[in-house]
């Protein structure tokens, strides 16, 4: 069975739940052919009411530049052994402003969800000015969870994009 709500207010405490409880997704992008390629991150996410914007602290790599400046659309799958599970559809944008890296790097030490994000020193040590690290704002337009009990399924769009 699955519901579609308008507001993203309707599954916020699910989503964070579960986010926070998974952790680590897949993200998956597409090459220039249109094969998919997948790779294991963590996101942090805010949610308020009106739809979550998502944030991923990353390196800049060839394969994954490559892929988004040829699709900025990619989905971010989480899922448990239960079957809980969340996807999350988004555009994702290269972001290299420096007060926004400095507000991401704070959002990742404060875990948003609870249990969702981590120091991100053990990556880069020169802290959140280090030019290895390398910001994407995740714009979702669909997200799904699922609940694993009885498959129950929610689905929220934002406006077209």
């Amino acid at each position: 069975m699955t519901a579609y709500v308008t507001s993203f207010a309707d599954i916020k405490r699910q989503f964070d739940a579960y986010v926070g409880d998974i952790v680590y997704a897949t993200m998956t992008t597409v090459d220039a052919k249109g094969r998919p390629r997948a790779r294991v991150l963590i996101p942090v996410w805010e949610t308020p009411a009106d739809g979550p914007v998502g944030w991923l602290a990353t390196y800049r790599t060839p394969v994954k530049a490559a892929h988004l400046a040829g699709n900025p659309h990619t989905t971010f799958s989480y899922w448990t052994p239960q079957q809980n599970a969340v996807s999350v559809d988004a555009v994702a944008t290269w972001v290299d402003d420096p007060g926004a890296k400095r507000r991401v790097w704070e959002l990742y030490r404060r875990t948003s969800p609870p249990g969702a994000g981590y120091d991100l020193g053990n990556f880069w040590r020169g802290g959140p000015d280090d030019p290895s690290l390398h910001l994407l704002r995740l714009e979702p337009w669909r997200v799904q969870v699922i609940r694993g009990v009885d498959l129950r399924s929610t689905i929220w769009r934002a406006g077209e994009r």
